[in-house]
């Protein structure tokens, strides 16, 4: 990389981070903000590499965003007035074929009076969602509890055929653990694990001849993201500071950012996820065996607030369901839909997303840093760059990106431009220690945007993919793969290795369901 260009990469990236600061899907468009606990955060589907799951699927859809641990009395509970889906479309079309329904329910003991203490003769309830120790055997000192119930439905989400998905015994009620209040409540770090692993349950599926795996929970924020800095006036260079990442030789951008956990400033938060594992038989329909996902939020029109509100009747909800939040692949509802149109988007479905094209085929961020930094940058380099972000538009390489997957990766048999993230279920899971955190630009082609796995870098992509990194070769099994979508000359930074110098990677997860790791405790630890 030659010193212009790196210079020519340091304004851009300057201008360009703080549009990606959002990431992946926190808190991204201005009526979400005020509904955290339907805010989906981020979206993971991926062919299970845990060792003796192959064939199997893993979905992971986050929400809750930026729980601080400590975030007591009341933590983190999901709403059980929402309902929380994850669809898959198997067949092109942008619809779904399949959608997994969860519905939580919140309960106190004694038929919603709670847990209560003797004082002064009298009985009375106690404050706190517990009263002391909780494990996996025994959760009497718990004044709280959650549950949740899973629904398979084939066809439309709210017209088509629905199944209760059942547990080992038969029956329709899933547990969710109790959030990492901290180490005297559960003892350890190592005993809230044991805890939470009991309320991953088998399940059976109607329709699908193989049982699947299911979890609700907490778990540690697996997302990785230089925030805080960035909102500082961007005061880093962000740009690799060494020869590769992680060599720790000084090798890159003189001054460039190198890689380094503590500037992952969402590394002390958790979120709650559901996962679902399913074995791909079960999903893939009569399609290419390419399926695509997203998932949503829903409330009810309709809410009357209860003036003398309980536990159990804080308000009165009613009317169709609406759809507040929704979630495919990362970034798009930050960096590619416009302010006016972030909430629409939330609200809307894949099949309807012609009407966001020209947000993806003429994306405004490039135009408007172009239009900003062309002239001092010619000015201070001396040079006459015609054009510093792509000038290939309609913005093609994002469309594939984006809105219909790549041929022979990929793209679903029928194309409907569309917005989700798509997995080829037949492309092999590739074991953690080999993974690139890259996913298919780093030569992984079970990788991101094939599917999306938690170790796949997605913001570091994702810069350089707006800035062109489609428009040169790829280097996939030892050989450069030209796209063909744009090239070179279209992009001049599209090969600078931008950076946020957040880094994660598979060794940062589990590599057994659910694979996000244990969470943050609210103390100790």
């Amino acid at each position: 990389m030659s010193i212009s260009t790196s210079k020519l990469a340091l304004g851009i990236a300057a201008a360009l981070l703080p549009f990606m600061a959002g990431a992946s899907s926190h808190r991204e468009a201005p009526a979400i903000t005020r509904m955290p606990t339907e805010d989906s955060t981020d979206f993971y589907l991926f062919n299970s590499y845990e060792t003796g799951r192959d064939g199997y699927v893993t979905i992971l859809a986050n929400y809750i965003p930026l729980q601080q641990p400590y975030g007591g009395p009341n933590y983190f509970a999901m709403d059980p007035d929402a309902l929380y889906e994850i669809h898959i479309d198997n067949d092109g079309d942008a619809v779904e074929n399949l959608t997994f329904q969860f519905r939580f329910t919140n309960r106190l003991p004694n038929d919603n009076r709670g847990l209560r203490l003797p004082v002064g003769g009298s009985n009375v309830a106690v404050p706190l969602k517990n009263i002391g120790g909780v494990t996996a055997a025994d959760n009497s000192n718990l004044n709280f509890r959650e549950s949740y119930t899973l629904t398979v439905v084939r066809g439309d989400r709210r017209r088509g055929t629905a199944s209760p998905v059942t547990n080992a015994s038969g029956g329709t009620t899933f547990g969710k653990p109790y959030d990492f209040v901290g180490t005297k409540t559960f003892g350890s770090v190592a005993n809230y694990r044991t805890y939470a692993h009991s309320f991953v349950s088998t399940t059976t599926i109607p329709g699908c001849n193989m049982p699947g795996r299911v979890f609700a929970g907490q778990r540690k924020e697996g997302f990785a993201v230089n925030l805080g800095p960035v909102f500082d006036l961007v005061n880093f260079v962000p740009v690799e500071g060494d020869s590769a990442p992680g060599a720790g030789d000084g090798g890159g951008f003189p001054g460039g950012i190198t890689q380094s956990a503590n500037n992952n400033q969402v590394r002390g938060a958790n979120v709650t996820t559901l996962a679902f594992e399913v074995h791909k038989s079960c999903l893939t329909g009569s399609g290419n065996g390419v399926i695509g996902g997203w998932t949503s939020a829903s409330l009810r029109q309709a809410r009357l607030l209860n003036p003398a509100a309980t536990f159990a009747r804080p308000d009165v909800q009613g009317g169709p369901w609406v759809q507040v939040s929704r979630l495919g692949m990362p970034l798009v509802n930050e960096v590619v839909i416009g302010l006016p149109d972030k909430d629409r988007f939330s609200a809307s479905e894949p099949r309807a997303d012609g009407q966001f094209a020209t947000y993806v085929t003429n994306p405004t961020l490039p135009a408007l840093l172009d239009a900003l930094f062309r002239g001092p940058v010619n000015q201070t380099l001396g040079t006459n760059i015609a054009n510093l972000a792509p000038n290939n538009l309609p913005r093609n390489d994002l469309v594939t990106a984006f809105l219909t997957g790549f041929p022979g990766v990929n793209q679903m048999s029928r194309v409907t431009p569309s917005e989700m993230t798509r997995l080829n279920t037949a492309i092999p899971a590739v074991a953690a220690t080999a993974q690139s955190n890259f996913g298919v630009a780093g030569g992984d082609l079970a990788g991101f945007p094939n599917g999306r796995r938690p170790g796949d870098d997605t913001v570091d992509i994702a810069l350089r993919v707006v800035m062109g990194r489609l428009c040169y070769p790829l280097t996939v099994g030892g050989s450069n793969v030209d796209l063909g979508l744009c090239n070179a000359g279209n992009a001049p930074v599209g090969n600078v290795p931008f950076t946020d110098g957040a880094p994660v990677s598979a060794a940062d997860f589990y590599t057994t369901f659910p694979y996000l790791m244990t969470p943050l405790p609210g103390a100790g630890g």
